[in-house]
This record gives structure tokens, sequence and C-alpha cells, in this order.
């Protein structure tokens, strides 16, 4: 089980030293923040469709509650009229309005309080964007920065002017 650990160990780690070869950090930062805009996009689809839901049920509301109106002037007419069937039916139907507006302010409410919801998620994703995208420039000069140290750094390693007795070691031989 030892070597079959080992090879695993082996195989992950040269995987990942290929991958950190290949990644270049400019190319990855353009790719999360091209993501990043695409997520803010979807976001703004979904807030636009919820809001729309919105209006739909704010708009089924005021009809119900106008129905509900109707139906009580109907049972007030009749009841002057004298007829007390046509009367309980209106009240009837009123409560039955009555019922569906309570629905209806609950789903609107609940609608109402997803959208502020989702909207301070997209402000929130928004802000992460705008600092991501500003810290951009910054982190690729340093990237680069540190590329140049270990290239200047490689370099002085194969040979050094400092070190004298490695010209010595070079006459000898």
């Amino acid at each position: 089980m030892g070597i079959m650990d080992r090879i695993s160990r082996l195989l992950r780690a040269n995987v990942n030293d290929m991958l950190d070869r290949a990644e270049d950090p400019e190319k990855m930062l353009n790719q999360i923040l091209r993501d990043m805009e695409t997520n803010i996009g979807q976001a703004r689809t979904q807030i636009a469709t919820m809001i729309a839901q919105e209006k739909e049920l704010q708009a089924d509301l005021k009809e119900t509650r106008e129905l509900s109106a109707e139906w009580e002037t109907k049972a007030e007419r009749a009841v002057a009229a004298g007829k007390d069937d046509l009367a309980r039916e209106a009240l009837r139907r009123k409560k039955d309005n009555d019922d569906s507006v309570a629905l209806y302010e609950q789903q609107t409410a609940t609608q109402t309080q997803t959208v502020e919801r989702l909207k301070s998620q997209l402000a929130a994703l928004e802000s992460k964007y705008q600092r991501a995208l500003s810290q951009k420039d910054s982190l690729i000069a340093r990237q680069r920065r540190a590329a140049a140290q270990q290239t200047v750094a490689d370099a002085t390693a194969q040979f050094s002017p400092m070190d004298p007795s490695a010209e010595l070691n070079r006459i000898e031989r």
C-alpha cells in the first residue's frame, strides 16, 4: 500500500507542477473577471424576472380588492332590494375575494422581500467585481515583478560575477 500512496502522491505533485507552470495569472484574472461579469448579467436577469412577477402579483391584488368591493356593493343593493338569497351569495363571493386578497398580500410581501434580498446580493457582487477590477493591474504588476526577480535570481545562480572563487576553480580545471 505504501508504493501506491507514493505513486499517487508523485503523480499529483507532477500534475500540480505542470498546472502551476502552465497557469498565467493575467489570463486567470481576466477569466475570473469574465465569470463575474456573466454572474452579474444572470443576476440582473433574475432580478428583472422577479420584479415582473412582483408587478403581476400587485396587479392581481388590486384586481381582487376591486372585485371584493364590487361584491360588497352588490350585497348592499340586494339587501336594500330585499333579496336575501342574492345578498348571501354576494357576501360569500366577497369573502372569497377577501381571502384571495390576504393570500395575494402575503405573496406580494414575500416577493418584495426576495427582490430586495437579490438586489443587495447583486450590489455585493458588483462591489466585488469593481474591487477585483481595480486590483487587477496591481496584481499583474506584482506577478511580472516576481517573474523578473525570479529570472534575475536564476541568472545569478548560473553565473555569479561577484564570486571570484568560481573563476579560480575554472582556471584550476
